[in-house]
């Protein structure tokens, strides 16, 4: 299983787990939310980086 899958499964699973817990809106606020801040906590080096990478690995 690759890496993004194991990722993608694990994402959905805290997404279960939030809905359960909590209301909708507030689990998909922190499934949407804090991948975006991680994002803009990088700096734009670092962004820039990330975007080429995950370019290349999509046209494998």
């Amino acid at each position: 299983m690759s890496r993004g899958a194991k990722i993608a499964i694990g994402a959905v699973g805290v997404g279960l787990v939030l809905w359960a817990l909590t209301n909708f809106w507030i689990a998909a606020l922190v499934m949407i939310g804090v991948p975006a801040a991680a994002f803009l906590l990088l700096d734009p080096a670092q962004r820039r980086r990330l975007r080429r990478v995950g370019r290349k690995e999509l046209g494998r």
